[in-house]
């Protein structure tokens, strides 16, 4: 039932849960979870609808205390969260760059050097309202790198996106985490297209199911029984490419995609 820091020397990683408990109106919303978020590893949690994904990442956080077992962290790390859901009150009339400013403290260059790299810099001065999904999406991301983060955590970070536009943005993150040295831990439903970006799965229903290297993940029994027969007929996905794609679909050669890099490893 507890939350602790933990020096940096000592352990090897950034979040550690152990034996995580969280019971609400008599149902165990997570039993028991071990969990090692290590430095500079992506690990992806997946899970059907009601598996607790979103409630652990909230215990991960700390704005969830468990009712047992204890969440030991590094002091003082740095977080950038991309949530699930963003509600934008429609009449609010704040453009980009305003909007990050309220939650970072930064230097123009550095605001215009995210944007650039998550390629959406055309639009610092755009209302928030009228930016599409795959934009506004774009932007919370350029939010949480400002905060420079050991740490980046993404809750369903691909929803109302196109098959390209997930493809592109899971390819952007595994850059990101090389470029800046961070972990990452996504909270996702686009199976076939994590698993290709990702170091480690972990399958959740209430309790973890499995967890491993994704090439091992998908042919696990329990993996197959929460996500059906079909599951095992899909082709892990890898993005090899001497470009990117740019937010609408434009080639980004990937010799400028190095002169975009938001900052080498700490």
């Amino acid at each position: 039932m507890s939350t602790h820091t933990i020096s940096a020397a000592a352990h090897p990683f950034l979040i550690r849960a152990q034996r995580v408990t969280v019971v609400r109106n008599g149902r165990r919303l997570l039993d028991r979870i071990d969990l090692t978020l290590p430095p500079e590893r992506v690990v992806t949690v997946v899970g059907p609808n009601g598996a607790g994904k979103t409630t652990l990442v909230r215990v991960l956080l700390g704005l969830i205390t468990p009712d047992d077992g204890r969440v030991d962290r590094l002091p003082e790390l740095r977080l950038g969260y991309v949530p699930q859901r963003f509600a934008l009150p429609s009449t609010l009339p704040i453009d980009v760059a305003t909007f990050l400013r309220l939650a970072n403290p930064y230097k123009e260059g550095d605001l215009q050097r995210v944007l650039a790299r998550v390629g959406v810099e055309a639009l610092s001065d755009r209302p928030l309202a009228a930016l599409s999904g795959g934009e506004l999406q774009r932007v919370l991301l350029a939010r949480a790198l400002l905060r420079q983060p050991q740490l980046l955590v993404l809750d369903e970070p691909a929803q109302g996106l196109d098959l390209l536009g997930q493809q592109e943005f899971y390819a952007l993150l595994s850059e990101l985490r090389n470029e800046i040295g961070c972990g990452i831990l996504l909270i996702s439903h686009d199976l076939y297209l994590v698993m290709g970006a990702t170091d480690e799965v972990i399958c959740l229903e209430g309790h973890i199911c499995c967890a491993g290297p994704p090439e091992a993940i998908g042919r696990h029994p329990e993996y197959l029984r929460l996500f059906g027969p079909a599951a095992a007929n899909l082709a892990l996905y890898a993005h090899h490419h001497d470009h990117r794609h740019d937010l609408h679909g434009n080639i980004v050669p990937l010799d400028r995609v190095e002169k975009l890099k938001v900052g080498g490893k700490r």
